[in-house]
């Protein structure tokens, strides 16, 4: 018989005071016991790199917030980076901290650890904290967006899209966008994937930068053609981006 989350909450209790090695050793057998087959071996086949043991992301989320009540700081020193669902559950565990400089002080950590690009874009879309402190966290973006890692830039960029796409920021996201120019294809697809949404909520600012930016073709390309994708761009706009496009 298939069994809830619940029921394994409650044959393994998440809100604790204390984790010690046999406690986390015993969390990451019990992730095996509730996994899904079939989800695990789709998300396989993502490019995730990691491992995959196969519990879905509602779940995990769950078992973030379970965890977050107690003592998380302890469960995230024990948190090891051999399954994807050991990344993305670190992500997830972050955004239920409060603590402005206790949530940055972990994020420090986690950015070094981030290694595919679904724990990169889960993590950036639960981390609500950005909301009320966008000064702080777009220094912050500026500080790390050329990092020799590629998935801190991803978090950039990302972060970008999920909570910077308004007209104050335009000018300074296409700067950086322009400034941004190398061959990493998940970096250059984040990039492709902001100008898109950009576009899509600004499409007069936005197609002025199309038609002057400084991207590789491939990225304005890519940009082009996600804009062209979303069914909330007419006919017309869509046929006049597609001569813009580069051969």
């Amino acid at each position: 018989m298939k069994k809830s989350y619940n029921y394994f909450v409650m044959y393994m209790e998440l809100i604790r005071n204390n984790w010690t090695k046999d406690d986390y050793n015993r969390f990451i057998s019990y992730l095996f016991e509730i996994r899904d087959i079939k989800y695990r071996d789709f998300h396989s086949n993502l490019g995730i790199g990691n491992s995959v043991i196969g519990v879905k992301t509602s779940v995990l989320k769950k078992m973030a917030k379970d965890i977050s009540k107690g003592n998380y700081k302890q469960f995230l020193h024990l948190l090891k980076k051999e399954y994807y669902e050991e990344i993305t559950l670190y992500g997830f565990i972050i955004c239920y901290i409060k603590e402005m400089n206790v949530s940055v002080n972990y994020l420090d950590i986690y950015k070094d650890r981030i290694n595919n690009w679904a724990s990169c874009d889960l993590f950036c879309a639960g981390y609500k904290i950005v909301v009320k402190n966008k000064e702080y966290f777009w220094k912050y973006i500026k500080e790390n967006i050329n990092s020799n890692n590629l998935w801190i830039r991803r978090m950039c960029f990302v972060l970008m899209i999920d909570y910077y796409i308004e007209e104050d920021y335009l000018d300074m996201i296409f700067e950086l966008c322009d400034k941004y120019n190398t061959n990493d294809y998940y970096v250059n697809m984040a990039v492709a994937w902001l100008i898109s949404i950009c576009y899509i909520k600004y499409p007069g600012i936005t197609i002025k930068y199309i038609k002057n930016n400084k991207l590789d073709d491939f990225t304005h390309n890519k940009a082009i053609q996600k804009i062209r994708e979303s069914y909330r761009v007419g006919r017309e706009d869509k046929d006049y981006l597609n001569s813009l496009k580069r051969k």
